[in-house]
């Protein structure tokens, strides 16, 4: 299978192109800048703000150490998933079935089970704020159709050129929003630099643990390399440009971070105030800000809260999407013994991904039959399996990674050199700590 995935030698230069000009090393430029953006936007949803605030709200600045080390973390997996897209010009579904069958499989299971969840979930999600800013007007489930048929026609009918930017419209919001509440409450300089040493105090294991690894950290990390693609960057020419586009991404998050933990320990910590796990508790903390800072600032967070969810959303909607193309254009290749015409990363540049019949199907798999959960309380079962396969894909991404990185399916330039090892053996066995507590607390509801 090693030779399936480096057999083509395709470079991800397009036929008739100067294959010299087009493997010269790109300038790292400011205008290449998007794919990080979209991804990072993507992963931070508003259960990860919450799960940060409340990190704040119960040790303050203590654990701001831990966000730092969050984001080098998920620094380092973008790039390993970037770098394997432009030094083979092939798809990281190409170099997961170089592994075994069996991450066909597990990836046919969990892309499934998990979108039927994921797309109520999101749904949701982005409803919640636009209730709260027009509380007389339509439900809940109304609002939350609504926001799944705008991120599927939105989808449908644009391209990632499009997609991008509206996320960096949508990032840019957030990041305004974010950082000026955080402003608002007045952070102590002191206790923020303070906060970098590493300290866990009493009972803080497990939300240090989250803070490092969950959030920002999803499947969409995995689509970091097709949005990479996708931006028309194919070959390793590109290194450069996407590891400037990665960092800034993930230095956002990382602000984004930083701000709501300033907000959970000069907000809540002082005030000894708790907030309602999930997205509802963004709701809570809407409530405390009008009570402190008046109406306009609230309606103004709500906005940013907006952002984030619908953010999310679309970012799925597009993302995971292109990863189920794939997954499914490769599968009927090798049944059918069809030809790759471009190498796989240069078909995806070309935009056969977004217009395959297969990305609109799973576009619409993760609209339709989720609102059904609407209604419906989801079944334990469901919730069960999709609980285990989402806990286990970060260290599926991880471990994968580090293995397809250090093998003869990666041109020797381009292999992992001991930082990479180390971060990603360190965010392996930090996944898996979290895959475990996750399936613990998954079977103890």
């Amino acid at each position: 299978m090693a030779d399936s995935v480096q057999g083509s030698g395709s470079t991800g230069v397009p036929p008739g192109a100067d294959a010299g000009e087009a493997s010269r090393p790109r300038k790292s430029s400011w205008k290449y800048i998007g794919p990080g953006i979209v991804v990072a936007a993507t992963g931070v949803g508003a259960g990860d703000l919450v799960a940060t605030l409340i990190a704040g709200s119960k040790f303050g600045y203590t654990l701001m150490w831990a966000a730092v080390i969050g984001c080098v973390v998920k620094i380092a997996l973008a790039e390993a998933t970037g770098r394997w897209h432009l030094s083979t010009g092939r798809t990281l579904f190409e170099g997961w079935r170089s592994l075994g069958q069996w991450t066909t499989w597990y990836f046919a299971v969990y892309v499934v089970i998990w979108g039927f969840i994921y797309g109520a979930t999101a749904m949701s999600s982005s409803a919640l704020p636009v209730v709260a800013l027009f509380p007389d007007g339509p439900s809940l489930k109304f609002w939350a159709i609504v926001c799944g048929l705008v991120g599927l026609v939105f989808v449908w009918f644009n391209r990632y050129a499009v997609f991008e930017k509206v996320m960096t419209v949508l990032v840019g919001i957030m990041f305004v929003v974010v950082v000026y509440v955080a402003i608002r409450v007045g952070p102590s300089v002191g206790k923020s630099f303070a906060g970098l040493a590493p300290v866990l105090p009493d009972g803080s294991l497990l939300y240090t643990l989250g803070l490092i690894g969950g959030v920002g950290g999803t499947i969409t990390m995995a689509a970091y390399g097709y949005w990479v693609n996708a931006k028309g960057m194919t070959n390793s020419s590109w290194m450069k440009v996407m590891r400037l586009d990665n960092r800034v991404a993930y230095l956002t998050t990382g602000i984004f971070v930083i701000a709501m933990l300033i907000v959970g320990a000069e907000l809540l910590h002082s005030a000894n105030l708790a907030l309602t796990k999930g997205d509802r508790g963004l709701i809570d903390l809407g409530k405390v800000l009008e009570d402190r800072f008046g109406t306009v600032t609230s309606k103004l967070f709500l906005v940013g809260f907006f952002a984030t969810s619908f953010s999310s959303l679309i970012g799925v909607w597009h993302g995971v999407s292109l990863m189920f193309a794939d997954f499914v254009e490769r599968f009927r290749r090798d049944r059918e013994g069809a030809p790759v015409e471009l190498g796989t990363a240069a078909e995806v540049a070309a935009g056969k991904r977004e217009k395959s019949k297969y990305f609109r199907w799973y576009l619409l798999w993760l609209t339709f039959p989720p609102m059904a959960l609407l209604w419906l309380d989801q079944p334990f079962g469901l919730v069960v399996v999709y609980g285990v396969l989402g806990a286990f894909f970060m260290p599926f991404l991880a471990l994968t990674l580090l293995w397809l990185l250090n093998s003869s399916r990666t041109p020797g330039e381009w292999r992992n050199g001991i930082l990479s090892n180390v971060l990603l053996a360190a965010s392996g066995l930090l996944f898996v700590v979290l895959c475990v507590q996750q399936i613990i607390e998954v079977f103890n509801k």
